[in-house]
């Protein structure tokens, strides 16, 4: 069942830089698509556009057949989809635990303890944890929330390979699971990539789609 449609996806930086040069495709419930292409081809631009982070140049994002400007770029955001950014973006001054409660009303220890922190881990203080822990805590916050759209930008990126393989399989159980949830990750990881239902490559602002 298509979640997602993306319609003839264009986006300049500047008039004579463009970045995404007319993508077109359908993404399912259900599935994960994992997106691959060198440094700087656009794929977090790409990312950023589905979760209503930014608007493209020219071109429709449909959310279940509904363009997501006409649903509100803040209700898309808030309600349809859960990020893992790169940069974590977690609110510093909170614990773990205080993070995915952002996104969840159930407890959040259960899925912080999937994603390998303890209960001791979940009440401290963000910044008193590593870049490794913190990054679960932005996959754990993701995981908690009931968007059917996770978005997820190299989200093993700073694990090592044990607890990067336990992230994929959580996000893998996410789409394939009773959530069914539309999981789209950008990743350098070819490990991870080949786990993925579906492969895309972007590549001077096309989209190779099996």
């Amino acid at each position: 069942m298509n979640i997602l449609e993306l319609k003839n996806i264009k986006f300049f930086y500047q008039k004579s830089k463009p970045v995404l040069k007319g993508i077109n495709i359908c993404l399912e419930k259900g599935k994960v698509y994992a997106i691959l292409g060198p440094s700087g081809c656009g794929k977090t631009t790409l990312l950023s556009l589905i979760g209503g982070l930014d608007e493209p140049t020219s071109g429709e994002i449909l959310y279940n057949g509904t363009e997501i400007s006409k649903i509100g770029l803040t209700n898309h955001r808030k309600n349809n989809v859960s990020f893992i950014f790169q940069s974590y973006n977690l609110i510093d001054y909170m614990t773990p635990a205080e993070n995915v409660n952002l996104t969840s009303k159930l407890p959040a220890l259960p899925v912080l303890e999937k994603v390998g922190l303890t209960k001791e881990e979940s009440k401290r203080n963000i910044l008193k944890l590593s870049g490794g822990q913190q990054q679960r805590v932005a996959i754990a916050r993701a995981l908690a929330s009931d968007a059917e759209i996770l978005l997820a930008d190299e989200p093993t990126g700073n694990l090592d390979e044990d607890t990067a393989q336990s992230i994929t399989e959580l996000l893998l159980d996410s789409a394939h699971g009773t959530a069914s949830k539309c999981v789209v990750i950008v990743t350098h990881s070819h490990e991870l990539a080949n786990q993925a239902d579906v492969i895309l490559r972007l590549k001077k602002g096309g989209l190779q789609v099996p």
